[in-house]
Order: C-alpha cells, then sequence, then structure tokens
C-alpha cells in the first residue's frame, strides 16, 4: 500500500523523504512552474505518481466546479502520470458515471491507468454509481473521505469521526460484494487520521492499493501533535490556504513526527 501526504510548495523537493509516491494536484501546473517541474522531475526519477482532477480544491471557489478539461487532457500526456483520477461530480452517482464514459473515449499514455471516484448523494446511490463503474470497465476506485450521508449511515456527535466510520462501512460495504472483487481502491483523504487502522486488516491490505492525505502535514501546520490514537478532529489548515507557507514558519520536525506517528497508529 502505497501512502502520500500533500505538502506545501516549501516541501515538495523534501517530501520524498516521506512519501511513498507523488499526488500531483494539475491546476497548479498552470500556475506554479516550479510544482510543475518537481512532477516532471519525480517522473524523470522513476517515482511513483498520481494525478487527480483537482474537484475537491476548486469545487468550494468554482461554482462545484473541477478543472478544465481540455488543460487535464493535456496535462495527463504532457506528464504521462502512472494513474489519472477522471472527473467526477460531488455527490452525484449519474453525472459521475457520465463522466467517467465520456472520458474513455480519449487515447492515454500506454503506462497510464485510468481510475474513477465513487460519489453519490446517499450509500444506496454510492453503492450503485461502484457499479456502474465497475461495468465501464474501471479497476480501480476512489473514495472520498467527506460525503455528507457518512454522518447518517454512521450518526455519531462527533461529525469527523462519523464521517470516518460511515466511510469505514461504505469501503467495508463494497469488499463485500462479490461482483466487485477484483477492484483495488484509493482512499482520498480523510477526516481523522487514525480511521486506516480501524478496516478489516486482511480486506484493507489487499484491497485498498493506495492513500492519499495531507492530514499530518495540515495539522502540524496547525501547530497541532498528533498523540498515540491521532485525531479527533480535522485540521483547520487546508493547502488552499497554505500552499504558498513560508518554510520558516513551518516546523518541520512536527511534520515528521506526525508523518511518523500516522504509519504507527495506522499499522502502515
Amino acid at each position: 500500500m502505497k501512502v502520500s501526504h500533500e505538502v506545501p510548495r516549501c516541501l515538495l523537493t523534501s517530501s520524498p523523504e516521506f512519501n511513498d509516491y507523488d499526488y500531483a494536484l494539475p491546476h497548479l501546473f498552470d500556475q506554479d512552474e516550479e510544482y510543475l517541474q518537481y512532477f516532471k522531475d519525480a517522473k524523470a526519477k522513476g517515482r511513483y505518481v498520481i494525478m487527480d482532477n483537482s474537484l475537491h480544491e476548486l469545487k468550494d471557489v468554482n461554482n462545484g466546479n473541477g478543472y478544465d478539461h481540455d488543460r487535464l487532457r493535456y496535462w495527463v500526456n504532457e506528464l504521462e502520470p502512472n494513474e489519472f483520477i477522471v472527473p467526477d461530480v460531488w455527490m452525484d452517482c449519474h453525472k459521475t458515471a457520465a463522466q467517467a464514459k465520456y472520458w474513455l473515449q480519449f487515447d492515454f499514455p500506454k503506462n497510464t491507468q485510468i481510475t474513477a471516484v465513487i460519489q453519490g448523494k446517499n450509500k444506496n446511490d454510492a453503492y450503485l454509481c461502484a457499479n456502474l463503474l465497475s461495468n465501464l470497465g474501471y479497476k480501480k476506485l476512489c473514495v472520498s473521505y467527506g460525503a455528507t450521508w457518512y454522518n447518517d449511515f454512521f450518526p455519531h456527535t462527533n461529525i469527523d469521526m462519523g464521517k470516518a466510520l460511515g466511510r469505514i462501512r461504505f469501503v467495508q460495504g463494497l469488499f463485500k460484494l462479490e461482483h466487485l472483487n477484483h477492484i483495488k481502491f484509493h482512499l482520498l483523504g480523510c477526516s481523522i487520521p487514525q480511521e486506516f487502522g480501524w478496516y478489516d486488516n486482511q480486506d484493507f491490505v489487499k484491497r485498498i492499493e493506495s492513500i492519499d492525505t495531507s492530514n499530518p502535514v495540515m495539522a502540524a501546520l496547525d501547530g497541532t501533535r498528533y498523540n498515540s490514537n491521532g485525531l479527533n478532529y480535522k485540521p483547520n489548515a487546508n493547502m488552499n490556504d497554505f500552499y504558498d507557507v513560508d518554510f520558516k514558519d513551518i516546523d518541520y520536525s512536527l511534520v515528521l513526527e506526525n508523518v511518523e506517528m500516522f504509519r504507527k497508529i495506522n499499522n502502515l
């Protein structure tokens, strides 16, 4: 299982010290030549690269929309990532499946695997979306951390805890569906860092191929140290606000401490 923690720009060149692979946000390629060059160099060095579609970063500042599709097509062919997550529509099963079908018409670099994100307005909608994406031929599916219906699926007085427990319940439900037993998964982000240690370990190790979360880095930017159990809330810091933070304003030793504790509490 590969783990990657997104970092501010000033930590990019340090990130291979603690990341198993590199996770690229393509909307930043147009904004930041230094960011783009990092990923070009990473590919040249043989680093594994997953390229996102930037919906999570843009939906709240771009009227719910993600990144320009023409630019996505350009960058996936320019960078040739190992994996590319095709565009999805937040919590919308049918529009997401339609997008996933639309993107199948394009030619992709030979060594680039395309993956798709499961979306839905509730658990039944999300299970339907997983089935639709599998039927389209996708062999790896991504599961977001932030769907609001997780809190209905697993009610909890702590909203962040409920989101984590709701996703666990949903993903372990996917594991039980025999017609999806060929599917591998990527977990997008997290509300609380200890979530990944709460899955059934055997299924988790076999089916979850990759994880990305900036949680330990964002906690450090908040000045928060993980305890031996992790955290019971999501850090306030986010990449949109801290992308350009100066290295002198970061406690790098705390970043490394949180990253190490993240792996320890999740048995990674």
